[in-house]
């Protein structure tokens, strides 16, 4: 089925532009690259021409992560390092060169937007990352949603490390970023008179085989980092910090050999998963959830929630919490079906499956009837139809958006639920003879995933506020 609205995430950095067509599930479509630039004026240009290149009319806006300060609310650049490009207006000039509304943040800040979604982080709110590339970027998310204090907050690469350090683009001495970053490595291999060409997988391998230089510029990159970690985590507390960029894997491997420095400042530390591509995905999805000047609260087709799982896998109760903490309303196959089955005193099996499909096309009907811009929760065992049925009742609903909640557990726990509610649920409801059969299809269920996917295991302790979190980050207001 053809996307109905995309838009194109952009990712400035010190070394490469990267630009991608992307959907509402974050997925790329098509991307393209250019070398970037130290003069605005060119990378503006290179900018303007990687979009007209993969411009198509079901783009909808265009997302820019760039490097530096950024004041996202009032789309400025306020400062940057690498490439700064606070002397141009870049939003309204790149809305007048291409047509489409313009959304900028912070390339770290779009980049954790992208890995709450779609990677490492999914079901965590609290989050800090850094991002390791030609600089070092931050980004800081509480409860789901990045934090920006009076504008820019989060810029933890330039977290002080060492007073009489070297002087930082930002006008300090001994950032961070002046010690980690991709260009810091560089420095610390040629003073240590190694090549230029060394990458650093080979620095490893050397330092695994005894290279006592190769350790020490593995040393000297990573410690720094480790104590503006540290200093993250006692500023504020994740549940996660994430290393991402370029450089992300790799340093994530550097801290493994230093621990923090002192008992209070643990947290997990992992590589993010979508490497150098949660730049242009973030941007994408900003663009499509974040209005431009002038636009509505956000795109104006109606989005789904979709709470999915086969019979007693305890999708309802998630879909409950969802719709009354998030004020989303929820429509459920059950709801639409019960009454009919109340009213008629039951109905043989396949009157019952008849029953549940136009329950399923009246579901959607209702959803097409409200007010663009709704979020609907729905709780079904999407399985039972085909996919193109929904993916023609969510066309013809006009869903822009949807992302799904996969709420599952063994089929003797589900056998055990079902045969626990027998009494409850009307007459014309499958019976006991069903439970041998919902055993397997337990064994076979899979989620759709269409779009972002949180996965919930109903045998333990449901994190709801960690659902919440997710779908303030994949559904923003």
């Amino acid at each position: 089925m053809p996307h109905r609205s995309m838009a194109i995430g952009i990712d400035i950095g010190g070394t490469n532009l990267r630009a991608a067509v992307i959907t509402g599930a974050g997925e790329i479509l098509r991307r393209v690259s250019e070398k970037s630039a130290p003069d605005p004026e060119l990378v503006l240009g290179r900018i303007a021409d990687m979009v007209r290149r993969l411009d198509r009319p079901e783009v909808a806006a265009i997302g820019v992560g760039v490097p530096g300060r950024v004041d996202a609310r009032h789309r400025a650049v306020l400062s940057g390092g690498y490439v700064d490009l606070a002397s141009i207006a870049l939003a309204p000039r790149l809305e007048g060169m291409t047509g489409k509304p313009v959304v900028i943040d912070n390339d770290c800040n779009m980049a954790l937007v992208a890995e709450m979604a779609l990677g490492t982080p999914t079901g965590y709110g609290n989050v800090v990352m850094f991002t390791i590339g030609t600089g070092i970027g931050g980004a800081v998310a509480e409860g789901g949603r990045i934090v920006r204090g009076s504008a820019t907050a989060g810029q933890l690469g330039h977290i002080g490390v060492d007073p009489r350090g070297e002087v930082c683009k930002c006008g300090r001495r001994g950032c961070v970023e002046t010690t980690s970053s991709g260009t810091a490595l560089g420095c610390h291999i040629a003073r240590a008179g190694l090549g230029p060409d060394i990458s650093v997988d080979q620095l490893f391998a050397r330092a695994e085989s005894g290279d006592v230089s190769a350790r020490g510029i593995l040393d000297a990159w990573a410690r720094p980092l480790r104590a503006a970690v540290d200093t993250a985590v006692a500023m504020f507390s994740p549940d996660l910090v994430l290393l991402g960029g370029g450089l992300g894997q790799a340093a994530h491997r550097a801290l493994a050999e230093i621990p923090a420095e002192a008992p209070w400042y643990q947290a997990p530390v992992q590589a993010a998963r979508l490497g150098d591509d949660a730049g242009v995905i973030g941007a994408g999805l900003q663009a499509l959830a974040m209005p431009a000047p002038g636009a509505s609260a956000r795109p104006a087709g109606r989005r789904a929630v979709l709470v999915n799982g086969i019979p007693a896998s305890g999708k309802s109760t998630v879909a409950r919490f969802i719709s009354q903490h998030m004020g989303w309303p929820q429509l459920a196959l059950d709801t639409v079906k019960n009454p009919f089955l109340e009213a008629l005193g039951g109905a043989d099996r396949e009157f019952n499956r008849t029953l549940g499909r136009a329950s399923y096309a009246a579901i959607w009907s209702i959803v097409s009837e409200a007010p663009a811009g709704t979020t609907f929760v729905v709780d079904a065992w999407f399985g039972f139809q085909p996919r193109e049925l929904l993916e023609d009742h969510l066309r013809r609903a006009g869903i822009e958006q949807t992302a799904e909640i996969w709420c599952h557990a063994p089929g003797e726990v589900l056998a055990e639920r079902y045969r626990a509610r027998l009494g409850q649920r009307p007459a014309g409801h499958p019976g006991a003879a069903y439970i041998p059969e919902l055993v397997e299809l337990a064994k076979r269920a899979e989620p759709l995933r269409r779009g972002p996917l949180f996965d919930v295991d109903t045998t333990k302790l449901v994190d709801f506020d960690a659902i919440a979190a997710w779908l303030r980050a994949v559904m923003p207001d």
